[in-house]
């Protein structure tokens, strides 16, 4: 399996096409890593390099941000997406600062145990914050082992087998254990999917693996399972909820039902649904007099 992605392959390349991202400097927290994890969950890095630099000179500690209101922090995180992350950020920042003295712990078993913190996330962490060998799996990584180790277009749905499959890639040292260079092998990994071994393009011809990858072996077989989705946004309740969210961004107080009516005209029913379902997430309150606010802003 390992012949198909030599680790050294991947390395070389890395080390020529490595993007120049903010949170790859050397002198960064766990919490900053963290910051930048939540962003770049279904975000692509370009979006994220303003607001995280914003985010970590505004709230360098998890107790800064704590003590904001999580209204606060959902307004500052903009046009991002999935705004639930913010506000669960501010949850893990409450508790990071209450039981963990504004440190984030290294331990991925730990990290899993606190707010918002899921298995991708707890990985990322211990491996590109504090350096740790164990398996980090998104679906970049994903992509480039369907193709390039088994043989596939796009891969199967997510499952524990991944961690399996891309621990097995790691560079090794003499005794067999994970070498020291692992976590940067595992950030190649991902910045090969992202760049060159892409979902919409495989640009085989730029790919260091081609000539040891499975599915170029194959003579690149076209994908054999359903047909694969493609997100819609325009339309959809959560571009409803976005303009509803937008509204509550753009204000330093409560406000009316009327000003969120005026966000999305095009269909009552489905604005009705999305201010239902942002008051059920808790993106959202009424206060006391019937009016409209962010999280903690009532």
């Amino acid at each position: 399996m390992t012949s198909s992605v030599p680790p050294a392959t991947v390395l070389t390349w890395f080390g020529s096409a490595e993007r120049v991202l903010p949170w790859r400097d050397a002198d960064l927290t766990g919490w900053h890593i963290l910051i930048s994890e939540i962003m770049l969950q279904q975000t692509p890095a370009a979006r994220v390099i303003e607001p995280w630099t914003r985010w970590v000179q505004r709230w360098p500690v998890p107790s800064a941000m704590a003590a904001e209101s999580a209204g606060e922090v959902v307004r500052a995180w903009g046009k991002l997406g999935y705004p639930r992350r913010a506000m669960r950020l501010h949850e893990c920042a409450r508790v990071l600062a209450d039981e963990y003295d504004d440190v984030v712990p290294s331990d991925v078993d730990t990290l899993l145990s606190l707010p918002g913190i899921g298995d991708y996330t707890a990985r990322a962490v211990a491996c590109f914050a504090y350096g740790q060998s164990v398996p980090v799996v998104d679906v970049n990584v994903r992509r480039v082992i369907a193709r390039a180790v088994h043989g596939k277009q796009h891969p199967g749905n997510p499952g524990r087998r991944d961690l399996a499959d891309a621990e097995a890639l790691f560079p090794r040292s003499a005794d067999g254990s994970p070498a020291p260079e692992t976590p940067r092998f595992s950030a190649g990994l991902m910045e090969l999917g992202a760049l060159v071994c892409t979902a919409r393009e495989a640009r085989c011809g730029e790919c260091p693996l081609e000539p040891t990858c499975e599915w170029v072996r194959l003579g690149r077989p076209e994908h054999d399972g359903p047909p694969r989705r493609v997100q819609k946004f325009e339309g959809t309740d959560r571009q409803a909820r976005g303009r509803l969210l937008d509204v509550l961004r753009g204000t330093t107080g409560p406000v009316e039902r009327a000003a969120l009516d005026l966000a999305w005209e095009r269909d009552p029913g489905q604005r009705a649904r999305a201010l239902d379902s942002l008051l059920v997430d808790g993106l959202v309150e009424v206060t006391d007099d019937g009016l409209f606010c962010l999280a903690g802003e009532a």
